[in-house]
């Protein structure tokens, strides 16, 4: 019975690690992700402003021509 008890113990640790592990990674997947929609976000404003691509009279040739 002893020993049963023991094995148990061991296996709660075990979990009890395993999901303080999952636990900071998922925190750092969110602080990730969030960064990430910001990212995505200023991107979206710039495109919708024009400022990613300039107008064709302004660009210049590439060095080929």
């Amino acid at each position: 019975m002893e020993r049963r008890i023991i094995e148990l113990e061991k296996k709660a640790a075990f979990q009890e690690h395993e999901i303080k592990e999952l636990s900071q990674a998922l925190m750092q997947h969110h602080k990730e992700i969030e960064a990430l929609k910001t990212i995505v976000s200023l991107m979206k404003d710039k495109n919708e402003s024009g400022s990613l691509v300039k107008d064709l009279d302004q660009e210049d040739l590439p060095p080929h021509y």
